[in-house]
């Protein structure tokens, strides 16, 4: 090591990127306790607890669900059950206030009984009797999981681990059933051989019969240890017939997918590389494109499109059919997701960050369209769809409208609200506005802001802004709780940063801000925070900001840009070391987003914003909050750890909470997630609230 600890540069700091190193966790649990003790000591944190575990355990929550085969599939946790269970009741029952369930799986009688720390994380079932499962178990939230066959066919009481079923290793495992006797796996396949990415994921795909070890699978795809992951999938067809094939995600945006047809060579699917297939719909498959394409002459179609070809032109003679546009977005609109049923195609369109759901059919006269009668103003979208289904479930939330669940039958059109949300805090009394902010190079940024209708505009208000940021991924209007109770109803203002980088307004406002262009993504959310201090809905000493994983690194952006702009920060699961992010967990993937430091030109810009590298001790900064967990295996909870240790050395206060469990979410249940929240807004209400 070097003398120097306070340089950054140094390798003084890397034992806390061990995940179980005893010098390590001997820090972690030192700063954990000093930490609890300032925010559990405080007098709010028992009632904020207790507010957000009966918000995050109450019976009146949705089940939401999938349908497969006349049941409701849905996976359940509350105070009797802190694991959870999967359970199914007919569709029929499901609409009822008060359904009968049938419990398929107890994870918490399994973890007790085979001594494990099991995590639910979904379950791939064999359509179209979907009675032949797959079930993924994670040891305390991690995204590595183990696969083991579970067996349904004779119902809830009798269903069971399969005898000598499929059964994987924990891995970051991808897995398509070919046949009842047969899978299609992508995983770490162990050995001399490489078979994961330097991002973590697996590379090659497999063929396992019932019965063979791992050992004797047969490789059917092969990807490279330079891609970010490969994989197989599924596509059924209007007939019900599944086509298999390989996707190889050369980056984190782009991809290329392969078919395996019967009898014949294996072809490559014709699309861009920044895609996405949705599904074959009336004899079309569905795709969403984030780049420019002119295929063969054809077009040209714009980055942001839903496209569609002719599936079975395609399949019998492997060449790129008419290509048709499905829907092209305005400047302000934006693809939010597809969901395809028996009868109609459902897409989420966002118009100004509100959300609607149109459905889409296929005449002789080519593509109609209609909006499906969902309430306005708010995110409504397609919580479940499948090509073997002829009911959908869409959603309809905003900030101060609690969660509706409908039944959308896409052959009539028939709309029905079943499910709704409790109203957690008194909205009456509260307002949404939108505004737009001007960025430093003259973007408009829209924000949202959450508040009491009749708050005085004096810059008294603490006030939350809340951004993420990257990856195309949106922030759309969203109904919580636990924000309404612990924040909102206590005088609090919330605002939400549309900020770029995400997918808002589509792939451009996305890629605007990536790798040397993310300056404008920290920018952005600065001009909103700057923009409601002008406003004098708050001022800098009532100012607080939060954000986790992508965003977490915007929070420590914020810490070393702008110390001087925000009273305190909830850095939730961050990336903070921005030159060695690529050589932990899955951080190599990530480099389509943020540059490879290993590029100089990419690293000089990286050095500049990376929070860990620019901690001044000349300034004075917020007491800002970290949160991270130790079974964190997507972001490594050592980003954290080293901008707190550089904090600890410098003098600067901070507040720290690891939680062992939980991986990513850093909450592997409901009690852990309101634990979470009490700590949270405990934090922002000392800061923000009595100025501590």
């Amino acid at each position: 090591m070097t003398s120097n600890p306070l340089d950054p540069n140094s390798d003084a700091h890397l034992y806390l990127e061990e995940v179980e190193g005893a010098q390590a966790l001997d820090w972690v649990r030192a700063q954990n306790e000093r930490s609890l003790k300032v925010l559990e000591g405080d007098a709010r944190y028992a009632g904020y607890y207790e507010a957000a575990l009966k918000i995050a355990t109450s019976a009146e929550r949705i089940p939401y669900g999938s349908i497969r085969g006349g049941y409701v599939y849905n996976f359940w946790q509350d105070e009797a059950h802190e694991r959870g269970l999967w359970r199914r009741t007919p569709v029929g029952e499901y609409a009822k206030a008060q359904p009968v369930w049938e419990t398929l799986l107890d994870l918490d009688a399994l973890s007790k009984a085979e001594g494990a720390n099991w995590v639910y994380k979904g379950v791939n079932c064999l359509p179209p009797e979907n009675v032949d499962c797959l079930l993924s178990l994670s040891d305390g939230g991690k995204d590595a999981a183990r696969v083991r066959e579970y067996s349904i066919a004779q119902g809830g009481a009798k269903a069971a681990f399969v005898a000598g079923g499929f059964d994987i290793p924990e891995a970051k495992s991808s897995i398509t059933w070919q046949d009842k006797d047969t899978l299609l796996i992508a995983t770490d396949w162990g050995g001399d051989t490489p078979s994961l990415t330097e991002s973590g994921y697996p590379f090659v795909v497999k063929r396992l019969k019932r019965g063979e070890a791992l050992g004797q699978a047969v490789e059917v795809y092969r990807g490279d240890v330079k891609d970010v992951a490969a994989s197989a999938f599924a596509l059924e067809d209007e007939h019900g017939k599944r086509w298999f094939g390989a996707s190889r995600a050369e980056t984190f945006f782009t991809s290329s997918y392969v078919l395996f047809r019967d009898g014949a060579e294996p072809v490559k699917i014709p699309l861009p590389e920044k895609a996405s297939p949705q599904g074959v719909f009336a004899d079309t498959l569905i795709a969403t494109i984030e780049e420019d394409w002119a295929p063969e002459g054809q077009g040209p179609f714009k980055s942001g499109d839903l496209i569609g070809y002719k599936w079975s032109e395609f399949v019998a003679t492997g060449k790129l059919p008419k290509v048709d546009l499905v829907f092209r977005p305005t400047p302000k609109q934006a693809l939010q997701g597809v969901g395809i049923t028996k009868n109609e195609l459902l897409v989420n369109i966002s118009d100004n960050v509100v959300v609607k759901v149109m459905a889409y059919r296929k005449g002789p006269s080519g593509w109609t369209s209609k909006e499906v009668p969902l309430p306005p103003n708010g995110s409504a979208g397609v919580i479940f769809a499948d090509v073997e289904e002829a009911t959908a479930f869409l959603g309809f939330d905003g900030y101060l409208s609690p969660d509706s669940l409908f039944t959308y039958e896409s052959a009539s059109g028939a709309l029905s609200q079943i499910k709704a949300l409790p109203a957690w805090f008194d909205a009456s009394s509260m307002v949404v506005d939108q505004f737009d902010a001007t960025s430093k190079d003259g973007t408009k940024v829209p924000y949202f802001v959450v508040r009491k209708k009749d708050i005085k505009y004096d810059g008294s208000n603490p006030t939350l802004v809340y951004g993420y940021g990257g990856f195309q991924v949106s922030q759309t209007p969203g109904y919580s709780g636990t924000v309404g109770k612990l924040w909102l109803e206590q005088g609090g203002v919330y605002v939400m940063a549309n900020i770029r980088g995400g997918g808002e307004f589509g792939p451009a406002w996305h890629q605007a801000g990536l790798k040397t262009k993310r300056q404008v993504v920290y920018d952005d959310f600065i001009a909103v925070a700057e923009d409601v201090i002008a406003k004098k809905i708050t001022s800098k000493e009532k100012l607080g900001a939060m954000g986790g994983s992508n965003g977490g690194l915007l929070m420590g952006v914020m810490f070393t840009q702008r110390p001087d702009l925000f009273r305190a920060i909830v850095c939730q699961v961050p990336l903070l070391d921005m030159l060695r992010y690529h050589l932990l967990l899955a951080g190599a993937s990530w480099m389509d987003e943020y540059g490879d430091p290993d590029v100089p030109e990419e690293r000089a810009f990286l050095e500049k914003l990376s929070p860990y590298h620019n901690v001044d001790p000349a300034k004075t900064y917020p007491e800002i909050y970290f949160e991270t967990s130790t079974k964190d295996d997507r972001v490594h909870p050592g980003h954290a750890r080293k901008l707190a240790k550089r904090l600890e050395e410098t003098g600067t206060s901070f507040l720290y909470y690891e939680n062992i469990d939980g991986g990513h979410s850093a909450a592997a249940n409901q009690r852990e997630a309101a634990k979470r929240a009490a700590l949270e807004f405990t934090y922002l209400s000392r800061k923000l609230m009595d100025g501590k």
